[in-house]
């Protein structure tokens, strides 16, 4: 049986074999970075256009077509562009994301989730820690983009 063939069919099933996991790392999404990091995929929205995650310290940018809002026990605003650390249940130094609290945007800085047995996530934004239900995070939400951008407490645009 004449062998000279074989090399190229291994050359070929070696690229083809790097083809697939390479495949399987582009379609990793930031769904699943916020899962390895023990967070519920619910903390962003639907319709990420592009995220990028730099996995030596957890930093990461996340863009949406436009900025939005999503409703749970209170609503939430996503702007264009959202950024902040991903540690082990917890994101901290979060741009990008505000809660409302009555009729006041307030930035949220950093988002945490109790001893996962609690059900309890937190929002730190600022003054008080906002607490949520885990529950309320399991899938991520519609977005709208009807309601007007809000203003946040501390930002310029809000006082006049």
């Amino acid at each position: 049986m004449d062998r000279r063939g074989h090399p190229h069919l291994s050359l070929f099933l070696l690229l083809l074999l790097l083809a697939v996991a390479s495949a399987r790392d582009d379609s990793t999404t930031i769904y699943d970075h916020l899962r390895r990091y023990g967070l519920p995929i619910g903390l962003f929205p639907k319709g990420i256009t592009t995220y990028s995650l730099d996995p030596s310290d957890g930093s990461f940018l996340l863009n949406l077509p436009h900025p939005c809002n999503a409703h749970f026990e209170s609503q939430l605003h996503y702007d264009f562009n959202v950024s902040g650390v991903l540690r082990f249940a917890q994101i901290s130094h979060l741009s990008g994301v505000s809660a409302q609290d009555l009729f006041l945007w307030f930035p949220v800085k950093t988002i945490t989730v109790d001893v996962p047995s609690s059900g309890l996530i937190y929002f730190d934004v600022g003054v008080v820690d906002k607490q949520f239900s885990l529950s309320l995070f399991d899938c991520p939400p519609d977005c709208s983009s009807d309601d007007p951008q809000p203003s946040s407490v501390g930002d310029p645009k809000a006082a006049s």
